[in-house]
């Protein structure tokens, strides 16, 4: 068996990436519903939401000073910036703005309107930004300006209210200081010694300092600070806009679409990629069949001109020539997970026209004796041989010593074709004797026999081949085979003695294909006439990895090479 194919390193960081994005992007549904689910709740956000407006004033704090045009005088003397906001974005401050908006018609209570004020300070300044959120630009501009309004006149209110404290505590130090004053002038009157106009003295220095402090306190400038931007009533809506919102929905939706395509990624049990196909194989990727439609609508590609599936058969037909497993016995078994093998026949008849195109004597064995329809479908290529070389023991004419085919390849060659016939008993038909005489017809130089099995895990027919055709081919497609299918074909197949020589991957079927294709019960009882082959898009799509495959060339084995 040819060494497995090179996978990527766990350590290689881009190529894993670059693998589970593309593993992503199969699920292109859910990608695409995310994105309309996004633009759907960003239009209905611009659209269906309340229009508000939002009006912004500024409020410069300042602090209480003597002489502002001192040298040396600042107006952020005590000022806690922070404390200041959380002041202007409280209740006092609100049942001023409501009890001012109220003597103005407008009855809103004071939780009402904080509800819609923030309080904002840029960094470094001792700037206050009050910006209300309303429903209309007028409503906005108006109570914006009154809590601003409001914010004032309580700090103003307060600082009067500190220095109106601070005067009082310095007048109840004065009132004793006067009435000791008045007592000792009695007792200077009357003679005193020189001790007590010593006293008296002392005294009115205290009385005039307490003074001088009263007179500073009343001469403070308390103006709280200065409205720099008056709020002004705003010509637009707030909030983003129709473009920006349908691109953030956008961007949203894609994020979900990504989310929901990694769910139903992890919990996806079909082949995820190349590498995990051959990791549950355990054999090589031979080839990924693209996709083609054909104009002439016969199974066989091998000999269409300008086929690019042509090429992609002969490239696995080279590889498997090399391939030292299936050169060592030239005996082939191809075979599918489940479901229809009608990509398989296509895979065994173009594979047997290819080895013929390289000059071999090809037998192609139907071994499918439960649906057999693969003369029906190759059409006018196959027609009926009256003495092929492989029937040298005679038979009672059931199968496979019956009616043989030699199905002609345009500017190729031929082959011979053994087509499966309906049996009562299967597994006696696969292994009697004929068979085993027949599949030793490729220990003859230059002979290759392929055999056409039904479905590996649908039914046990491969299985009773894998001893006399050791080497076994699977076509599947990586979107409907899983993992623990693909697991299980291994051991069934190593247990039997054989060997998996590769996987041939083709593409997708569409519903539409999927609809239009008869079951091959209706074949059976149905017209004569071939049946379609499988169909592909008239632009045809390149491989996943063309490395995986050989390059083309064209070969002619001498005799001594077969």
């Amino acid at each position: 068996m040819t060494p497995a194919n090179r996978v990527l390193d766990d350590h290689d960081e881009p190529a894993l990436l670059r693998d589970q994005f593309r593993q992503l992007l199969r699920y292109r549904a859910l990608l695409a519903v995310g994105v309309v689910v996004g633009l759907l709740g960003g239009g209905y956000l611009a659209l269906g939401g309340e229009k508000t407006y939002s009006a912004t004033g500024e409020v410069q704090v300042r602090s209480a000073i003597a002489d502002p045009f001192a040298a040396g005088a600042t107006a952020d003397k005590g000022i806690n910036i922070g404390s200041e906001r959380q002041t202007a974005a409280g209740d006092t401050v609100g049942t001023l703005a409501a009890g001012t908006l109220l003597k103005q018609g407008d009855d809103v209570t004071a939780r009402e309107l904080l509800a819609g004020l923030q309080v904002t300070n840029p960094p470094n300044t001792l700037i206050l930004r009050f910006a209300y959120t309303g429903a209309t630009p007028e409503q906005s501009r108006v109570r914006a300006e009154a809590l601003a309004g409001a914010y004032l006149a309580h700090r103003k209110a307060r600082t009067e209210e500190s220095i109106e404290n601070m005067a009082d505590g310095y007048r109840a130090q004065l009132k004793p200081l006067e009435e000791k004053r008045d007592l000792l002038e009695r007792q200077i009157g009357a003679g005193a010694a020189d001790d007590v106009t010593s006293a008296r003295a002392n005294i009115i220095v205290a009385i005039s300092e307490l003074t001088r402090k009263i007179s500073e306190l009343k001469a403070l400038d308390t103006t709280p600070g200065y409205l720099n931007k008056k709020p002004v009533a705003p010509t637009s809506p707030t909030g983003a806009g129709l473009p920006l919102l349908l691109g953030l929905g956008g961007v949203v939706g894609l994020a979900l679409g990504l989310l929901l395509s990694w769910v139903r990624l992890v919990f996806d049990p079909a082949v995820r990629s190349d590498r995990e196909l051959v990791r549950s194989l355990g054999a090589p990727l031979l080839g990924t069949l693209p996709r083609e439609r054909s104009a002439g609508g016969g199974l066989l590609a091998i000999g269409r001109t300008g086929s690019r599936l042509a090429e992609e058969y002969r490239a696995v037909a080279f590889r498997l020539a090399y391939d030292p497993a299936f050169a060592a016995s030239r005996r082939l078994l191809v075979t599918a997970p489940r479901g229809d093998n009608a990509e398989g026949a296509a895979a065994a008849a173009n594979l047997a026209a290819a080895f013929a195109e390289m000059g071999r004597d090809v037998l192609l064995v139907e071994a499918d004796l439960r649906t057999p329809a693969l003369a029906r479908e190759l059409g006018s290529a196959a027609h009926e041989s009256r003495s092929p070389r492989w029937a040298a023991d005679e038979g009672d004419g059931s199968w496979p010593t019956g009616t043989r085919s030699a199905v002609d390849v345009p500017g190729s060659g031929a082959f011979t074709l053994i087509p499966g016939t309906v049996v009562d008993n299967v597994p006696r038909a696969l292994t009697s004797p004929p068979v085993g005489r027949i599949v030793g017809e490729a220990d003859s130089p230059g002979t290759v026999v392929i055999v056409l099995a039904p479905p590996v895990l649908a039914y046990a027919d491969a299985v009773a081949l894998v001893d006399r055709v050791t080497g076994v081919m699977i076509v599947c497609d990586p979107r409907e085979v899983h993992r623990s299918d693909l697991e299980r074909i291994r051991e069934i197949i190593s247990a039997s003695g054989g060997s998996v020589l590769g996987a041939l991957l083709h593409p997708p079927r569409g519903r539409l294909r999927r609809a239009d294709r008869r079951p091959k019960s209706a074949r059976r009882s149905g017209g004569s006439g071939p049946t379609a082959p499988t169909p592909g898009p008239d632009t045809p799509e390149t491989a996943k990895d063309p490395t995986e495959t050989l390059g083309l060339r064209s070969l002619t084995l001498p005799a001594s090479r077969r």
